[in-house]
C-alpha cells in the first residue's frame, strides 16, 4: 500500500461509510442496490455484537471492509470466526488492501481466542482465491458445503 491506509473496527458512527461498501459488495454478488437496507443490516449487527466489521480507509476514502461472524467448532470446543464478507473498491484493488484486511481479521480473531477463520468464496472468483492463498489460507478439500433454503 503506497499511501497510508488505516484499518479500524467499525462502530455505530461508521455505518454510513461502510454501508456504501457493503452495498457495492452485495451488487458484486448480483443483489439489487439497497443502501437503506445495508445501513439497517450493519447497524443491527454492530449494535447486537453479532458481527465485527473492519474498514480500510485512506485520508479521504473508505476503500474496503471485512466482516467477521463469531461461531464455534464443536469438535474442537473452541471459538472460530467466519469471514463472511471481504470487499475492496475496484479503484483501490492491487494495493494490498484485501491482504491487509485479511491479516487484521486474523489478528483480531487470534486475540479473541479463536482457533481458526473460515470463509467461502465463489468458485469462479479466482482473484480472491489467489489473495487468500497468498495470505496462507488453505482450500478445504475434505468437506462439502450444503445449504437448505428456508
Amino acid at each position: 500500500m503506497a499511501e497510508a491506509v488505516r484499518i479500524s473496527q467499525a462502530a455505530a458512527g461508521d455505518i454510513d461509510g461502510v454501508a456504501g461498501l457493503f452495498d457495492l459488495y452485495r451488487q458484486f454478488y448480483r443483489q439489487q442496490s439497497d443502501i437503506a437496507g445495508a445501513r439497517r443490516f450493519l447497524a443491527e449487527r454492530i449494535a447486537r455484537a453479532e458481527s465485527f466489521v473492519f474498514i480500510a480507509e485512506d485520508a479521504t476514502t473508505a476503500l474496503g471492509f471485512a466482516q467477521l461472524y463469531p461461531s464455534f467448532t464443536s469438535a474442537g470446543m473452541a471459538r472460530i470466526f467466519i469471514l463472511n464478507d471481504l470487499f475492496v473498491i475496484p479503484a483501490a484493488r492491487g494495493r494490498g488492501i484485501g491482504s491487509a484486511l485479511l491479516r487484521h481479521a486474523a489478528e483480531f480473531a487470534k486475540e479473541a481466542g479463536a482457533v481458526r477463520l473460515m470463509l467461502s468464496t465463489a468458485v469462479d472468483n479466482r482473484t480472491a482465491q489467489a489473495v487468500y492463498e497468498r495470505e496462507g489460507w488453505e482450500r478445504d478439500d475434505a468437506f462439502l458445503t450444503y445449504r437448505l433454503a428456508l
